[in-house]
């Protein structure tokens, strides 16, 4: 695998009591990655951002973000890392800008100063949409434009890597689509983007890697052009679904309307007997994994389900009271 290492841990573990939020993950994440950070509510993903940023200690394991040992060196690696961690947290009677001002004088030290501030302060504000709201009192904010200000607050010193938890979350559709696309500017311009959600939607069409969590074990890493690959069937669009299916003798495994699915793998050889009969071929082509399809094989341990035996190792929050 290319690229310079930006995020990477060695049996990363965190327990709390006969609890096992996160059970010995290896992650690697590299210098230009979009990385979507997957799991069901409850699986470890927020446990395991909070361990990379030195805000919870590992039970056991390593980690190191930017080459910094975490947490030993976090400090480091702080003036290059921009991160919204379980919501965005901020003044409610203050004004976006105040809110601002304040986080980036508390900040740790590095590339940006006080005499940039206000000129850095308008450009992110401009950048998530908030420059026409910017001295409303953020109590006045909906949750998405609380969110918008989180993101915000973290592009504020241009940070080499953009750590972020649920940003979509509380944003209308409009919100999503304008949050993928300035992620996907900032990653082209340099900036590492790791993701955690529970979106397959968003990280699908985001994200060029991805990780799954599942009851606290890492249990995918890969690139997601390799998760999409083709599942040895053949898709095709018919303009007589019946016909074709009795042509196909068999092979047809799912059927949708006009759309059939085959298990023959040679798309040549499906269209030619569909044409043989005479049945007019609309589409044809590889069925591809999706990658719903390939978390949901990999999942299921760990998702926010109440019907399921408890056990230790389940996060306290998927656990039934007692």
């Amino acid at each position: 695998m290319s690229g310079v290492p930006v995020i990477r841990s060695h049996a990363l573990t965190k327990r709390f009591g006969r609890v096992v939020a996160v059970d010995g993950i290896d992650l690697d994440v590299r210098e230009g990655d979009r990385y979507g950070f997957l799991g069901p509510n409850g699986s470890g993903k927020t446990t395991t951002v909070r361990m990379l940023l030195g805000l919870v200690f590992a039970t056991s394991g390593t980690a190191e973000v930017l080459g910094h040992r975490v947490p030993g060196r976090v400090a480091a690696a702080l003036p290059d890392i921009g991160a919204v961690v379980e919501g965005p947290a901020a003044y409610a009677h203050l004004s976006a800008r105040t809110n601002l001002a304040l986080i980036d004088a508390s900040g740790p030290p590095g590339r940006a100063g006080r005499r940039t501030r206000r000129r850095r302060i308008d450009a992110v504000l401009e950048t998530v949409g908030l420059a026409d709201v910017g001295r409303r009192p953020v109590r006045a904010y909906s949750l998405g434009m609380r969110q918008r200000l989180g993101l915000a607050a973290a592009l504020l010193r241009a940070p080499r890597l953009l750590v972020l938890d649920e940003p979509t979350n509380g944003l209308d559709p409009r919100g999503i689509h304008d949050v993928r696309e300035l992620l996907a500017r900032l990653n082209a311009a340099g900036t590492t983007v790791f993701m955690s959600s529970h979106l397959l939607a968003e990280v699908d069409r985001l994200c060029t890697r991805v990780g799954v969590m599942d009851a606290g074990r890492l249990v995918l890493q890969d690139d997601l052009g390799a998760l999409r690959g083709p599942t040895g069937r053949v898709l095709v669009r018919v303009d007589d679904p019946v016909t074709a299916v009795r042509a196909l003798d068999g092979h047809v495994v799912d059927r949708d309307g006009s759309r059939l699915v085959t298990e023959r793998s040679s798309v040549a050889d499906v269209v030619a007997a569909l044409v043989r009969v005479g049945v007019r071929v609309d589409e044809a082509t590889r069925e591809h994994r999706t990658l719903e399809q390939t978390v949901l094989a990999v999942t299921g341990h760990g998702s926010d389900r109440v019907d399921r035996a408890t056990g230790p190792n389940r996060p306290l929050a998927e656990r039934s009271p007692s």
